[in-house]
C-alpha cells in the first residue's frame, strides 16, 4: 500500500486565552502568600513545628466546615492518591518550612526568596508533562521574565554552600506543592486536595513537634520531651504569635490553598506557575504597609518586569499539538 508524499500534517490548535475569572483566585492566593512574609516574622522565636501544626490543623477544620456549608463533597483518597497527597504535605508544607527556617541561618532571606521565585520555570517545564501535554513555548519564554522581575523585587544576598542547598530544597518543595497535586486534582478538586494536604501536614508537623522539637519551659529549665514538648511549645507562644498563627491558618492556608488549586485546575500548572511572581510583589507591599521603607527604583522596575512577563505568558496564540 502506498502513501501520498503530501500527507496531511497533524493539526494544531492555538492555546486558548485564559479568563480573568480563572486567574483571579490564583492572583489573590499568591498575594496572600506574599503577605505572610511580614506576618511570619513574629514567629521567628516560636517553636517551628508546634506552631505550624496548629496552623494547619486549624486550617483543615475551617476548610471542612466551609465545604459542608457550600455542599462540596470531600472524597476519601484511595490507592496511590495517598502518596500524592502525602507528597504535597511532606514537601510543600513540612520540608518547605524547614528549608526556609534552616536556610536563613546560612543565607540572607533574599537568597531563599529568589530561589523560590524561580518556580515558574520548573512549573512551566514539568507541569504540562504531568498533565499529558507538552510545555508551552510562550510560557517558557515568559517564566524567566517573571523570575527576573521577582529577583529585582527581592534583591540578592550573601550565602554559603549550605545556604545554596537549603535554597534549592525550598525551590523543589515549592514546585512540589503544585506539581504533586496535578494527578489528584481531577478527582478531588481544589477542595479535596486542600483539605487532605493540610490535615496530613498537620499530623506530620505534630509528630515532629513531639519527637524532634525541644522547647525549654522556662528560664533555667531543662528541655522537655514527648507530648510535653508539644504542649510546652504552644504554651510559650505570645498573644502576638497566636494572632500570626491565626492569620496564617485562615488566610494564607485555608483561603490561599483553595484559591491556588482552583486556578491550577482551571488553567494548568504551567500558566498558573507564572502567578507566583505576584507573591514577592505582595511581600514588598505588605512590608511597606507594615512600616517598612518605601520601595526603591529596583522594586518598581521589578514590578513592571513581572507584569510584562505575566502579559506575555497568559496570552493565547501559542501553537500546541492537538
Amino acid at each position: 500500500m502506498s502513501t501520498s508524499a503530501t500527507s496531511t500534517p497533524p493539526s494544531v490548535a492555538p492555546m486558548p486565552s485564559v479568563s480573568a475569572r480563572d486567574l483571579a483566585p490564583g492572583v489573590i492566593g499568591m498575594a496572600l502568600v506574599g503577605s505572610s512574609v511580614t506576618v511570619s516574622r513574629s514567629l521567628v522565636g516560636a517553636p517551628l513545628f508546634a506552631s505550624q501544626a496548629v496552623r494547619y490543623a486549624a486550617a483543615a477544620l475551617i476548610l471542612v466546615a466551609l465545604a459542608r456549608v457550600a455542599g462540596v463533597p470531600l472524597l476519601r483518597p484511595r490507592g496511590r492518591e495517598w502518596l500524592w497527597l502525602a507528597g504535597i504535605a511532606g514537601t510543600g508544607l513540612v520540608l518547605f518550612n524547614v528549608a526556609v527556617v534552616r536556610g536563613v541561618a546560612h543565607a540572607e532571606p533574599a537568597v531563599i526568596a529568589v530561589a523560590v521565585a524561580s518556580v515558574p520555570i520548573l512549573l512551566g517545564l514539568v507541569g504540562p508533562l504531568l498533565e499529558g501535554g507538552r510545555p508551552s513555548r510562550r510560557v517558557l519564554l515568559a517564566a524567566p521574565v517573571v523570575v527576573a522581575g521577582a529577583v529585582l523585587v527581592e534583591g540578592t544576598g550573601r550565602t554559603d554552600a549550605a545556604g545554596v542547598g537549603w535554597a534549592a530544597l525550598a525551590l523543589a518543595c515549592e514546585a512540589g506543592f503544585t506539581l504533586l497535586a496535578v494527578p489528584v486534582l481531577g478527582r478531588h478538586g481544589a477542595w479535596g486536595v486542600s483539605v487532605h494536604a493540610v490535615w496530613l501536614g498537620a499530623v506530620m508537623l505534630a509528630g515532629l513537634a513531639v519527637f524532634a522539637e525541644r522547647p525549654v519551659s522556662g528560664a533555667g529549665s531543662s528541655p522537655v520531651y514527648g507530648p510535653a514538648a508539644f504542649v510546652a511549645g504552644l504554651g510559650s507562644l505570645t498573644a502576638g504569635q497566636w494572632a500570626a498563627v491565626g492569620y496564617l491558618a485562615v488566610l494564607v492556608t485555608a483561603v490561599a490553598f483553595l484559591l491556588w488549586y482552583r486556578t491550577v485546575a482551571a488553567v494548568g500548572s504551567g500558566r498558573a506557575g507564572l502567578l507566583t511572581g505576584v507573591a514577592p510583589l505582595a511581600a514588598a507591599g505588605a512590608g511597606m504597609l507594615g512600616g517598612g521603607a518605601a520601595p526603591g527604583p529596583a522594586v518598581w522596575l521589578g514590578l513592571a518586569v513581572v507584569i510584562a512577563g505575566l502579559a506575555l505568558g497568559l496570552r493565547g496564540g501559542d501553537a500546541r499539538a492537538a
